[in-house]
């Protein structure tokens, strides 16, 4: 039944035409007791939380958060850096020029940049945009440029030819915002990588009502599926150059601990987060191995791969418009 109600406006598209969708808890990192909604936009199909919890960013992110410090060696670390080396090196290949600069949203200590960097030899500039403050220190020491703060806020005179947005957009209220603000950063040859949670999949449905892993609560504020993000990466002036469902093991496996821990089976506590639980790795690999099985026959996974490039052919239509907060002319209009 759909539920129309103006204090739930969807963060994608702004509708107000809304569904209750599920409830969910922290049961990640026990940064807090609450309960959140999770609402579904008849409009677009986004998924989103209500209240966003804006204000309480230093609470739901604590400093043991997985992504602020470098990851640890483990066997399943390191089968998924050599997957995430092998789709750096494609993606890069098809970029030209004799020096590539290349930004991280949300990159933390910068470690998806070292592996960057050790696929191709061209890579010139590195560049961090994060909230963690600690982090700054390990990403320079790395050998990446820092900006601490919103992607929103951050400019800069340099055009990246790679943009990563890797599990980042799902995190922001305004995410047509974080496009268009990176779309005036690309170079012309440039491409943005994005990977995001898919709530259009098996696990997503099984553990609906089950604080499903891909929830992420309450961090990630707006969830998409293929057709809902496609639109929005429309609307923000880009095409999509290539598409992919990829394995979705982290959210398979914080949801069986999920369940597991409501039973009292396992034990999840703010020192030891789901993600560092000792039956994590061995969840993920099995999982890990499930979907790709799966994607082989077209299965819609929990995580999908979007590589963006700019709308070329609307900016000849319409002789280009500026940038916000810049003195640099974006040839791109949005659509």
């Amino acid at each position: 039944m759909v539920k129309l109600d103006n204090r739930a406006r969807c963060l994608v598209c702004h509708s107000g035409r809304v569904e209750a969708w599920a409830e969910a808890r922290d049961l990640e990192y026990l940064t807090s007791d609450d309960v959140f909604l999770f609402y579904r936009c008849v409009d677009c199909n986004a998924l989103f939380i209500d209240p966003v919890p804006r204000r309480r960013l230093k609470e739901i992110y604590p400093a043991n958060y997985y992504s602020f410090g470098m990851p640890k060696r483990s066997f399943a670390n390191n089968i998924k850096r050599r997957l995430d080396k092998r789709i750096f090196r494609s993606i890069l290949r098809t970029i030209p020029g004799e020096r590539l600069n290349v930004l991280d949203v949300g990159g933390g200590a910068g470690w998806q940049l070292n592996d960057v960097k050790e696929v191709d030899e061209r890579i010139w500039h590195t560049q961090v945009v994060d909230l963690d403050p600690d982090a700054a220190e390990l990403a320079k020491k790395n050998g990446h440029a820092y900006y601490c703060g919103p992607i929103q806020q951050f400019e800069s005179e340099i055009d990246f030819d790679l943009i990563l947005l890797l599990n980042l957009v799902e995190h922001v209220d305004d995410p047509l915002a974080i496009l268009e603000h990176l779309r005036g950063m690309l170079s012309p040859r440039g491409v943005v990588f994005v990977k995001t949670p898919n709530h259009d999949s098996l696990d997503a449905c099984l553990f609906r009502h089950a604080n499903w892993g891909g929830y992420h609560c309450p961090r990630h504020w707006v969830l998409f599926d293929r057709s809902s993000f496609t639109k929005l990466v429309h609307k923000a002036g880009f095409q999509v150059k290539k598409f992919s469902y990829t394995q979705g093991a982290p959210f398979w496996s914080t949801s069986i601990l999920f369940w597991l821990k409501k039973r009292g089976v396992v034990t999840i506590t703010k020192e030891r987060p789901a993600m560092f639980h000792p039956f994590f790795p061995l969840l993920s690999a099995l999982f890990a191995a499930f979907d790709l099985i799966r994607i082989a026959f077209a299965a819609k996974t929990s995580q999908m791969f979007f590589l963006l490039t700019p709308r070329k052919a609307d900016s000849i239509a319409s002789g280009g418009i500026q940038k916000p907060g810049s003195n640099r002319i974006n040839r791109l209009a949005t659509v």
